[in-house]
């Protein structure tokens, strides 16, 4: 075992979780379950059960809604709050993804990336306007299905 020195007879100590600020006790990971529920084994089992449940039910129900009408995504992203509530794994995917998304939204407000944005946005709609416009000036104003043979 290394304890980091070369000294015989010294020990390694490891600082309490409390000392460093890390784990635990410090980075709100863990189940969130009332004292009650962590003290006895089945009912804390029984409670992860339901939280995984329930946090499937609307996980499912997002993933129905991506191609349906409704807030697909939302959704989801609520379901995995509900099993963050009780699952350390579902706690760091939450993180990474707030993480990113605050990356996202920090490099959509730099300068260069919105003037970017606008001048694409720009240019879609031109290209737009100048299809819809060849359209009119061919077809006019009439419902595509509406349209004889020429």
């Amino acid at each position: 075992m290394n304890t980091g020195s070369d000294e015989p007879g010294e020990v390694a100590v490891v600082p309490d979780e409390a000392e460093t600020g890390e784990g635990p006790a410090d980075d709100g990971l863990g189940s969130r379950a009332p004292e009650f529920v962590k003290q006895r084994r089945a009912l804390h089992l029984s409670w992860q059960v339901g939280v995984f449940v329930i946090g499937l039910a609307v996980v499912a129900a997002g993933i129905v809604m991506l191609p349906l009408p409704g807030p697909g995504w939302v959704v989801i992203f609520g379901g995995m709050a509900i099993w963050a509530t009780e699952f350390v794994w579902a706690q760091l995917v939450l993180r990474w993804t707030k993480r990113k998304v605050t990356e996202a939204a920090q490099k959509a407000l730099d300068p260069k990336v919105r003037r970017r944005n606008i001048t694409l946005t720009v240019i879609g709609l031109v290209i737009i306007g100048v299809l819809a416009g060849i359209y009119l000036w061919k077809f006019g104003v009439v419902a595509p299905w509406r349209i004889k043979d020429q």
